[in-house]
């Protein structure tokens, strides 16, 4: 699949260029140097996995229902952003130890750049739809009733999507490619085979406007419904990029060389063009 992939010449298309992020966008911020978002990255990867790992730990002890957990499109979008802040977490900080000239990704197959492309525009997107649908359809008055609940659904089904704007306006990542769109379509729809497998195997459906028996027509339309929900919120988040770029244009850190950008100084040197030797313009 990624040899006949790279056969094809589509990986420009998806937002994997060659050379690779070669103004180092994905791991430098406009705001701040490297290593504050290094940390700040493995920060909110460590307080998600954090928040899945004791949501799981309580289910099996106290509920025994933890074999539900990954039935939900909440948590897996939710992993999701963990894998992001770990692996983009990881590059940044390989970029600071390797005194900004590079990081690992830039050398790996153009499949991986790609499937790291992909995940940033999931974990930028899923987490709108989630936290819409949750609060919309889902929240009821047992949502934010004791001290546990609270902390897991704030945590879940709202700070998912301040992690999202902390990728999204605080950092150099470039807007994702819209051809990624249709391939987070997809992934929403083969969700709805997990749910329906679920409900073969487990008996229940994890989300209660999936059981046709209770919703007839209305579940076609909460289908599309979703779907459009994902679109609008690609859109949004695209806008949101480029009207941060525009703000944040020649700002420290976006210009090749500067003290927070991705390139050393004397890459920009070797970059200049000499005068010609008559002093006149070339």
């Amino acid at each position: 699949m990624p040899a006949k992939f790279a056969r094809s010449g589509l990986y420009p298309a998806f937002g994997v260029t060659a050379p690779f992020d070669p103004a180092h966008e994905l791991v430098t911020s406009y705001c701040l140097p490297p290593v504050a978002l290094a940390a700040l990255r493995l920060s909110i990867g460590t307080y998600a996995a954090f928040a899945v790992i004791f949501e799981l730990v309580r289910e099996s002890v106290r509920d025994h229902d933890a074999q539900t957990y990954l039935s939900y499109f909440t948590h897996l979008s939710y992993i999701g952003i963990i894998a992001y802040q770990f692996a983009a977490g990881v590059q940044t900080l390989l970029y600071v130890l390797n005194r900004r000239k590079s990081y690992p990704l830039q050398r790996w197959p153009r499949f991986l750049q790609f499937l790291h492309r992909l995940l940033f525009a999931t974990i930028t997107s899923f987490p709108i739809v989630v936290t819409a649908v949750f609060w919309a359809l889902l929240a009821d008055a047992q949502t934010l009733g004791t001290t546990y609940s609270r902390w897991d659904n704030i945590s879940v089904h709202a700070m998912n999507s301040v992690f999202l704007l902390v990728e999204v306006l605080l950092t150099n990542m470039p807007p994702s490619p819209w051809t990624h769109l249709p391939i987070c379509i997809v992934l929403l729809g083969g969700y709805l085979g997990v749910a329906y497998i679920t409900h073969a195997t487990q008996g229940f459906y994890s989300y209660s406007f999936l059981d046709p028996a209770k919703e007839h027509a209305m579940l076609a339309a909460y289908i599309v419904g979703i779907a459009v929900a994902e679109c609008v919120a690609f859109a949004l988040v695209q806008g949101l990029t480029l009207l941060r770029l525009r703000l944040t244009k020649g700002r420290a850190g976006t210009r090749p060389g500067s003290a927070l950008s991705g390139r050393a100084p004397t890459e920009d040197w070797e970059e200049v063009e000499p005068p010609s030797p008559a002093g006149h313009a070339v």
